[in-house]
């Protein structure tokens, strides 16, 4: 004989596909649980993924504290020792960054691109510091084309952003840098014509960090040549900080106030990228709260399914009770069905889910292909694949959720049945 209550033996039995009006909204609920909570997974595992990537390209590119003050720094070599000599300091680098106006050779250049006019952009460029950049960014470790090297008048750009103006290895850029503009400008003030030629370039390498924002809008270059186009002599913007440990920048933002004493500004990560970040927990939020709606409305069928089970089981109901079954042992006959319901739906919409995010970006391209469409682009979500990361705390709280909804669905209808009086169960036609 089996060990299990007999609440549990029964509730398994009326489960049993039987053909019946009954049986039928049981499998469509077993179904709208299953696709409720395997959405529910498949979601917000790729809003998980979406938040982990752009925090590991933001902090790819970026550092995890800047350091700079209201003007540009004199002093930065001395603020670079001390930054340095904190223990939650792994690396720290001298940067100058600011907006500029590119342009490529004209249509007489003998570069393999063959354009047939010069492409204007405007890029941010950034100056760095050959020997510390690897300690402080991974662009040295994400050059696709050409070779990491600044030197001279080489400068690196972005995979997107050449890909833009139409730019390969050896090709040469014309950059016109605020200095040109100003020069220009003053000399306006005296109504003399003033023509300030643009500093020319050499791209040495083609950088691809996965980010779409850095890959499209970035220029590299040396310290120097930053420092030359901003008129800046020995000054610098400001410097990068790389820590061990991205999420204690709050404390090692303390320590080095401290350290550096007034006047410097310090900037985290996350207060840098806060509206991006911030608006994707949001959205997050949001999502999760809105589909979990689908497991409630296939609780209702749940519930539906109950209520027209205790109408046609009322005899057998009194006939337990009369038998000597408690309210509460017909109750959990009733609500042992719901749960059951919700078991098997979390199980297969689990199995389902997994499959789904596994094979995620080939359903992607078949789609794309499909429809012809771009369904996922690049320059929107900046992210060349669908990222996903299934967090057991997500799971559980998803799969957990769903099997409350279950439960309760369930208690409505088996409070009635328990309810029920064993002479007027019998007398029931």
């Amino acid at each position: 004989m089996s060990r299990l209550p007999f609440e549990l033996l029964l509730a398994f039995r009326y489960l049993r596909p039987k053909r019946t009006y009954v049986s039928i909204i049981t499998l469509i609920s077993i179904i709208g649980v299953m696709l409720g909570v395997a959405v529910l997974i498949i979601v917000i595992s790729v809003m998980s993924g979406f938040d982990q990537q752009l925090r590991e390209k933001i902090l790819g590119f970026n550092a995890h504290l800047k350091v700079f003050r209201d003007t540009p720094m004199r002093d930065y070599r001395e603020a670079m020792r001390i930054v340095s000599a904190n223990h939650l300091v792994r690396g720290v680098a001298p940067f100058v960054i600011g907006p500029v106006l590119a342009e490529t050779e004209p249509e007489d250049s003998q570069t393999s691109s063959n354009r047939e006019s010069p492409q204007v952009l405007a890029p941010f460029i950034r100056g760095i510091d050959p020997g510390r950049e690897s300690s402080v960014s991974i662009l040295p470790s994400s050059i696709k084309e050409g070779r990491f090297d600044v030197s001279g008048n080489g400068v690196l750009i972005g995979s997107e952003l050449a890909q833009a103006m139409g730019l390969d290895v050896g090709d040469k850029l014309a950059i016109y840098s605020p200095r040109s503009f100003q020069e220009m400008r003053e000399g306006q003030k005296h109504h003399e014509e003033v023509f300030s030629l643009p500093d020319d370039f050499v791209v040495k390498g083609i950088f691809d960090v996965g980010y779409y924002d850095y890959d499209a809008n970035v220029v590299v270059c040396s310290l120097a040549n930053a420092q030359d186009l901003y008129d800046l002599n020995d000054s610098v913007h400001g410097l990068l900080v790389m820590l061990h440990d991205p999420f204690q920048a709050d404390e090692a933002r303390t320590q080095l106030r401290q350290s550096l004493g007034p006047g410097f500004v310090i900037r985290t990560w996350m207060e840098d990228n806060s509206g991006i970040l911030n608006a994707l927990i949001v959205e997050k939020n949001v999502m999760f709260y809105l589909l979990f709606f689908i497991v409630v409305v296939a609780a209702f069928g749940i519930t539906s399914a109950l209520i027209t089970f205790v109408v046609q089981k009322t005899r057998e109901i009194g006939m337990l009770k009369a038998l000597g079954a408690t309210s509460g042992q017909v109750m959990w006959l009733f609500l042992s069905q719901s749960v059951l319901v919700g078991v098997l739906g979390g199980v297969r919409a689990l199995g389902l889910g997994m499959l789904a995010l596994a094979y995620r970006n080939e359903f992607l391209h078949f789609m794309n292909r499909l429809t012809g469409l771009e369904l996922f682009p690049a320059s929107i979500y900046s992210f060349n694949l669908l990222p996903a990361v299934i967090a057991p705390g997500d799971i559980a709280i998803i799969c957990g959720g769903s099997l409350v909804v279950c439960l309760l669905a369930g208690l409505l209808p088996a409070w009635n049945a328990g309810r029920l009086k064993p002479v007027e169960a019998l007398r029931h036609e």
